[in-house]
């Protein structure tokens, strides 16, 4: 799959070596969260597009970008301020996750974008908050849905 990057972004990637520091967004919402949880790695709190993003320790295990799979990425957030478990306990079902990836010389340009994650699977303990970020496998669905028979459709006969 073709992702579409800005010249600049495309020059650093070729480049044998750059000065351009990418950074990875992540926003997890919900219905019953006041507020989405807006976290970022680098070590330096960075504004996109409007939004604050907190520098926070996690670890992200990218989804393969291969044609008839689902994607699947793994998603490991540091338990240090314990604001986000104690988010996550209140929630009823999983919450969404959107990655993005920006360059911290133009955070309002988003080069790459991984949405409609859920958050499944979530273990924690004192140290980490760990879980699977999937997406809804409608390949596995069955198609069509109905039997084409006279009493279900009758104008067909």
């Amino acid at each position: 799959m073709s992702r579409s990057l800005t010249p600049d972004t495309r020059r650093a990637l070729n480049a044998p070596e750059t000065a351009e520091i990418f950074t990875v967004l992540l926003t997890i919402a919900h219905p019953d969260l006041d507020v989405s949880i807006r976290v970022c790695d680098g070590g330096a709190d960075v504004t996109s597009r409007g939004e604050n993003f907190i520098a926070y320790p996690f670890a992200l295990a990218l989804p393969e970008d291969e044609d008839g799979r689902a994607p699947r990425a793994r998603l490991s957030i540091d338990n240090v301020e314990r604001q986000i478990v104690e988010a996550v306990r209140r929630l009823t079902s999983s919450p969404f996750v959107t990655i993005e990836i920006i360059r911290r010389a133009a955070p309002d340009v988003v080069e790459a974008r991984f949405e409609d994650f859920r958050f499944t699977d979530i273990n924690y303990d004192s140290q980490v908050i760990e879980g699977d970020l999937t997406v809804e496998d409608f390949t596995a669905e069955p198609y069509p849905t109905a039997s084409f028979s006279p009493s279900l459709f009758p104008g067909l006969f």
